[in-house]
């Protein structure tokens, strides 16, 4: 099996000029960034977001080349509209009040139950898709996958900063984005027999249409044969979202060719994720992990070394080894969120023009 891949990137929609938030957007862009892009965009659930899809992949390499293209071209057509494309888990000084969402039935569905929370959605993620044709093994290697989520969002922190404030985490995103129903970490369903009764029990509460409402860290996609990755936040260096992206898709091989591995993950186990999940959040890169086997912490560099020598004969088989190993230079030079809040910090006597250096930065990187 080929364990074929794809990448969905959100990014904000933001002035050229001063690097604000859009707050609608213009006239014509989105005509012409289909007619240019076609499927590869789609509209997001707020009019200051739009999402980017790479074409089904085997090759991480020319999925790279792929993504670099879709961030170029679509903020050339942004530029041509007096915009820019910014790859950030939060914008830096963005409010939520003044947020407009996009037209459409699902997203009126959507935000007559959310309220002010679905208002509050201002955040972009990054999705990773990796082929499983199998639906019964789909839910196995979701559950079986828990304890490397932290790993995952670490290495993907993009979200330092919420409505000009530093929040003191380096991923913040998800803190804001788990205030939305049935998001954070899925249950420990062990088969798909299990997961679809989870499922109709709510369609036939009335709770949601379907599956497409569940919102985790990582789930079975509905539309296409995959279990989709969706803890990251989007990641501003193209190598990083390449690199994230290539690991996730080793350790799915890995869990699926062993479909023992991870097999005895109980409560104790997921509450433990669940705190990794945060210190994840709150330290990125810097963090330490809880472990299971109550012989201390151990820190995210350790962790994934682990991780790297359990899926090098993975990544050599999917061919992405250099891929997989970038993810020891984001920890040697941090993530996206270390670096903004180093720029903030240097100019941080004058808040108004340390964002403004954030947001330039931002800009200048996701398309560069």
């Amino acid at each position: 099996m080929a364990f074929s891949f794809g990448i969905e990137e959100e990014y904000f929609l933001v002035d050229r000029a001063t690097g604000a938030v859009a707050r609608k957007m213009p006239d014509g862009f989105f005509a012409a960034a289909k007619a240019t892009l076609g499927e590869q965009v789609t509209g997001e659930f707020l009019q200051s977001q739009i999402e980017v899809v790479t074409a089904p992949q085997t090759c991480m390499a020319t999925a790279c080349d792929d993504l670099r293209d879709l961030r170029r071209t679509l903020g050339a057509i942004a530029q041509s509209h007096g915009l820019a494309i910014m790859a950030a888990g939060t914008h830096p000084t963005a409010v939520w009040e003044v947020s407009r969402q996009s037209t459409g039935e699902r997203y009126d569905s959507v935000m007559n139950d959310l309220q002010m929370i679905g208002r509050r959605n201002m955040l972009c993620g990054m999705h990773v898709h990796v082929e499983l044709p199998d639906p019964d093994q789909r839910v196995s290697v979701m559950t079986r996958m828990l304890p490397h989520l932290p790993l995952f969002i670490a290495l993907s922190t993009s979200s330092p900063f919420w409505r000009s404030q530093p929040t003191g985490l380096l991923g913040y995103r998800l803190a804001a984005y788990d205030e939305l129903p049935r998001t954070g970490l899925p249950e420990l369903f062990r088969t798909k027999a299990e997961f679809d009764a989870y499922i109709a029990a709510l369609v036939e509460a009335g709770v949601m249409p379907d599956a497409s409402y569940i919102w985790w860290a990582v789930r079975p996609s509905l539309k296409h044969p995959t279990l989709e990755l969706r803890a990251p936040d989007i990641c501003t260096f193209v190598e990083d979202a390449i690199a994230v992206a290539a690991l996730y898709r080793c350790v799915t091989r890995r869990l699926a060719l062993n479909p023992r591995q991870n097999g005895n993950i109980d409560a104790i186990t997921r509450a433990i994720v669940v705190e990794n999940k945060w210190r994840a959040q709150r330290y990125g890169v810097h963090g330490s992990f809880a472990r299971l086997e109550r012989d201390g912490a151990i820190s995210v560099a350790e962790m994934l070394e682990h991780v790297l020598a359990e899926v090098t004969p993975d990544a050599e088989a999917l061919d992405c080894l250099d891929q997989v190993l970038h993810c020891r230079r984001i920890v040697e030079r941090g993530t996206s969120a270390d670096r903004q809040v180093e720029i903030y910090e240097r100019q941080a006597d004058d808040p108004d023009r340390a964002f403004q250096a954030v947001s330039a930065w931002l800009v200048e990187t996701t398309v560069a």
